[in-house]
């Protein structure tokens, strides 16, 4: 018989801090100074904002959901979830493809 435990955070501040670090990074707090001088001031800063709200929150909310549903890394969630479904197991490729995408 196959027993598994599964980790949880501690809290929900917990797992909101870990998200924003792993979403910032310290290269973009470096970095956004000089871009903002370098790219227009307030009209930089206002385009970069509706950026990340509608192009890149909604890609990190379902990135949570995806792995928080299948519980697993995110090639083989998308496989999970598309054999789930009835659809491709080739699903499976868009994970890898977004953890080449991390390292560049």
């Amino acid at each position: 018989m196959n027993t598994t435990t599964s980790e949880s955070w501690s809290g929900r501040l917990a797992f909101i801090l870990a998200s924003i670090g792993a979403a910032v990074g310290l290269g973009n707090i470096w970095r956004f100074p000089y871009t903002l001088g370098t790219s227009g001031g307030s009209a930089f800063v206002l385009v970069y904002v509706l950026g990340i709200l509608l192009v890149a929150t909604p890609i990190m909310i379902s990135e949570m959901v995806i792995g928080r549903h299948a519980r697993a890394s995110a090639p083989t969630a998308l496989r999970k979830i598309a054999l789930e479904s009835g659809t491709s197991r080739h699903w499976g490729l868009l994970g890898w493809t977004g953890l080449f995408a991390l390292f560049l």
